[in-house]
């Protein structure tokens, strides 16, 4: 009796198929788990509330934010958890004085160590005041700030509640949830490093 072909398919045309589907869910699974890790530990997003950090950022502009951080910067922006202030909501907010800064704040400026601070994320024309008295009642100037904790401050320093204030006050450095990398939207030119 002559050979007859096979009806089946050969064994190697059939993993063919077979082992593409599964390179195909392989890579499809490696770009999940990286886009995962990335959004979790690397890169978050958080909209801004309030004008507080005008006229850096205004109010629903939306930023990326990293939790990567060795140590604050001073003149870096960070997202504070909600937990530290009674407002109850995450805070966008200006470092300015690290541990161990002897912070001041008189003749609408900012002193660190006795020295002027050049900030030129501020409007020319603005200046910096100490909170009044019905806002604050425990922090008494010049003020040395602990350590592992931060002093903020708002760009916009008539109309931010901040270190200056009761509410806020000092920023403990394990309450920063990330430093602001950029702004996504509207407009992604903003000074986030203080420089």
């Amino acid at each position: 009796m002559p050979d007859q072909p096979h009806t089946l398919c050969r064994p190697e045309k059939a993993r063919k198929p077979l082992t593409a589907c599964f390179e195909t869910a392989e890579v499809i699974v490696s770009a999940v788990l990286a886009i995962a890790i990335l959004f979790s530990f690397v890169l978050r997003f958080a909209g801004v509330v309030g004008a507080s950090m005008e006229p850096t950022l205004s109010n629903r502009d939306w930023l990326a934010i990293t939790s990567y951080m060795h140590e604050p910067e001073r003149g870096r922006i960070v997202i504070i958890s909600p937990r530290t202030n009674q407002f109850s909501e995450p805070l966008v907010k200006r470092v300015i004085g690290l541990p161990g800064d002897e912070v001041d704040i008189r003749d609408g400026f900012v002193f660190i160590n006795g020295h002027v601070i050049t900030e030129p994320y501020l409007n020319r024309e603005l200046r910096t005041e100490r909170a009044s008295e019905q806002l604050s009642t425990m922090i008494e100037y010049p003020l040395t700030v602990p350590p592992n904790m931060v002093f903020v401050l708002g760009d916009n320093r008539g109309g931010s509640k901040d270190s200056r204030h009761d509410a806020i006050g000092l920023v403990r450095i394990d309450d920063i949830l990330g430093r602001v990398m950029f702004r996504l939207w509207p407009n992604p030119q903003a000074n986030f490093t203080g420089r």
